[in-house]
């Protein structure tokens, strides 16, 4: 391959990459930001609720839409709309004065993510042609993904202490007017494919997706029996199932449902989906560990999650090799289970724990992480179609984002109803009243990054030190057992996919068969 061609793939490699990164990041990066535009912008904690969630409810809700739309009127031209969006809804939420407007530009982000996220595998796929080098494409791509995810508090901190808080907003600016002139210059155009629009079916799943992840974010502050979360509940049931019978019936769907009969692409989607469970669930109340019961600031807790970044720089493009060597089940499983130790051994660990004792947990959260990103995305590619990428490439990221939300809101009632019961039991050994208990619990994990002071000033109430003590021991106990539920979830999913990815038996020779049009890899 002559140089001049070679070079113009990785100068699209890197584009994608760095655009990709940066909506990645935006999953978390906000959330050591909030209290101060809780401060600033008058905000309750449903408020920063929203601006924290808003964005991932309209980037999971609308991902298969994305897909679609990139199939339909040309990949490239989708991930540039998608782009400028995401650039513009950047400049609002830094310039918002309001917490309605932040809510409104975080939205703005999560639709132009959606219409680049899948368009970006996608491309990838169309650039690298040869298998080998596409893997380390991928491995590349997949490792500044999953680093977007884990960086988010060790650059936003340092940034909201310098820069205020809409400086995690401003720094996408710059980096999307970059990326958008990199697009339209070294990007490839892939042409559009004559598909009928999937209109019903884009309807029933932005919809039906949009009321479970509203239901999931919503139910651990409003209640699981609260009337909206049970009726958000519902409507997602109906919505989903009546997108499944669409879909099956459809000539061209716009998920093909059939993906799931194979068994590799199952076990594959299932990795996807449950590594954010866990993760995503961590790196939420990580934070919420060393600021609230630790007393660290944003900035310290910020940089506590530098060994975890660092090893999955390293992680991710070994993933790549090891895949095309071995294929994706060994990466996969044994970064799962990684995972699961992680968590496990991260809920050893108390209140009073020094960091380094607990620092190797991060390693093996970083490690599993790492390596499971790209051995998902290369499997995927290799048993769909090319004409499915787009489609293939949503699956994959609306099931992240979903097993992110699920992970925060499944873990987080687990914590919440742990800690409620413990100090309600101490208050009451104290002889004082559980009035404040509903305030202690919203302000730690109301989803508002609240510090440890925050927290135990209970709104101005001023609670005796001994409270204030019953307050970190719930917490902590809260939180071991959240993360243990998180462990025993990975390390059960590492089994379920070992046997799923299992090497299919020798077939008594014969014949060959015709291969099933949806494994067959280009």
């Amino acid at each position: 391959m002559d140089t001049r061609n070679d070079r113009y793939k990785w100068q699209a490699l890197a584009t994608l990459c760095v655009t990709m990164f940066m909506a990645m990041l935006d999953n978390v990066i906000v959330n050591i930001a909030l209290p101060r535009i809780g401060r600033d912008l008058d905000a309750g904690i449903s408020g920063l609720q929203w601006v924290a969630e808003g964005y991932s409810l309209v980037y999971a809700a609308l991902l298969l839409t994305g897909g679609t739309l990139g199939d339909r009127h040309g990949r490239t031209r989708v991930y540039r709309i998608g782009l400028a969006l995401f650039t513009l809804g950047s400049a609002a939420a830094a310039l918002a004065g309001g917490t309605g407007a932040l809510v409104a530009a975080r939205m703005l982000q999560g639709v132009g993510a959606a219409l680049l996220t899948p368009g970006s595998l996608a491309i990838l796929r169309q650039v690298f042609t040869d298998e080998k080098e596409r893997a380390r494409a991928i491995g590349l791509w997949s490792g500044v993904s999953a680093l977007g995810l884990s960086v988010g508090p060790v650059v936003g901190g340092p940034m909201v202490d310098a820069f205020g808080w809409a400086g995690v907003f401003w720094i996408n600016v710059p980096v999307g007017l970059v990326g958008l002139v990199l697009a339209h210059r070294v990007l490839p155009v892939v042409a559009p494919r004559e598909r009928r629009v999937d209109l019903l079916g884009l309807l029933l799943s932005a919809g039906g997706l949009g009321a479970l992840v509203y239901g999931l974010v919503e139910g651990p502050g409003r209640g699981w029996t609260d009337a909206r979360v049970l009726a958000c509940g519902a409507v997602a049931a109906v919505l989903l199932a009546l997108f499944a019978a669409v879909e099956l019936r459809a000539a061209e769907p716009m998920l093909e449902l059939r993906l799931f009969r194979d068994r590799v692409l199952a076990g594959a989607l299932l990795s996807g989906l449950m590594v954010s469970f866990g993760m995503f669930g961590a790196m939420f109340f990580l934070p919420l560990m060393l600021q609230g019961v630790m007393r660290w600031t944003p900035t310290d807790a910020g940089y506590a999650g530098l060994p975890l970044s660092a090893v999955i720089v390293f992680a991710a493009p070994l993933s790549g090799r090891l895949t095309a060597r071995h294929g994706a089940r060994p990466p996969l499983v044994l970064g799962i289970a990684l995972c699961a130790v992680g968590l496990g051994g991260l809920s050893l660990y108390s209140g009073q724990a020094h960091y380094w004792s607990y620092a190797w947990t991060l390693v093996l959260l970083g490690l599993g992480m790492g390596l499971t990103f790209t051995p998902v995305s290369i499997a995927v590619l290799q048993r769909v179609a090319p004409a499915q990428t787009g489609m293939a490439s949503a699956t994959v990221n609306t099931l992240r984002e979903l097993g992110g939300v699920l992970g925060i809101a499944v873990l987080g009632a687990v914590l919440t109803a742990r800690l409620t019961g413990n100090l309600t039991d101490a208050l009451h050994r104290q002889g004082l009243p559980a009035d404040g208990v509903p305030h202690a619990v919203s302000a730690l994990t109301g989803h508002t990054g609240h510090t440890g002071a925050d927290a135990g000033a209970g709104g101005g109430t001023g609670p005796a030190a001994s409270v204030q003590a019953a307050v970190d021991a719930s917490f902590v106990d809260a939180l071991h057992l959240a993360l243990r539920c998180g462990s025993a979830a990975l390390a059960a999913t590492a089994v379920l996919v070992a046997l799923l990815l299992r090497p299919a038996a020798p077939a008594p020779a014969a014949a060959p068969a015709p291969s099933p049009s949806l494994s067959g890899a280009s």
